[in-house]
């Protein structure tokens, strides 16, 4: 349950402020369809995330647990440190939304995960706790935790939204990860 837990809360933090949140907003403005961008969201992050989850797996069994550790830590530390900085929507993004809103949704999450914080956190779970199903599930909770209520609040209260702080609250989270990584 470890897994599950710090995963959701991890990527739930992480997720704040996102691409990936922007996203859900823009999609839900341009479509108006809150459950198939829900559904599309959730396969995409699901899928994103199996990938992760198994690399990390892999990469996990594949080192000596001495080096893993402090490649784990160091990455927490970094993920931490990009963290405090805000992502940004870029024009590729907008080019799927023509294909309806749950492919648009399916399309765009998936690409936009790729590299993203929340995916990277998942491979490092995955590599810390070697149990792919739990930090998976736990991984993909935190994406919709942290999505689902941006979707549904719309455009008008994301504004008053503290995001400096939230990033902040997330590096310290991260920073915390590396260092327990390093203490265990």
């Amino acid at each position: 349950m470890d897994a599950l837990f710090t995963s959701a809360v991890s990527v739930s933090i992480a997720e704040l402020g996102d691409k990936t949140q922007l996203l859900a907003l823009i999609l839900t403005c341009r479509f108006r369809k809150p459950l198939a961008i829900i559904a599309g969201m959730v396969l995409a992050t699901l899928l994103n995330h199996l990938i992760a989850g198994y690399l990390g797996i892999v990469i996990g069994q594949w080192l000596q647990p001495n080096i893993t550790r402090w490649i784990i830590a160091a990455s927490f530390f970094m993920v931490a440190i990009w963290a405090l900085f805000p992502d940004k929507m870029n024009d590729e993004s907008h080019s799927a939304m023509r294909y309806g809103p749950f492919l648009a949704t399916l399309i765009t999450f998936f690409i936009a995960e790729i590299g993203d914080k929340t995916q990277i956190a998942t491979l490092l779970l995955a590599a810390k706790f070697h149990n792919i199903e739990y930090v998976v599930i736990g991984s993909t909770l935190g994406v919709c935790v942290a999505n689902i209520p941006v979707m549904l609040l719309g455009y008008y209260h994301v504004d008053k939204l503290p995001l400096q702080w939230i990033r902040r609250g997330a590096c310290l989270l991260f920073t915390g990860l590396g260092i327990y990584t390093l203490c265990s």
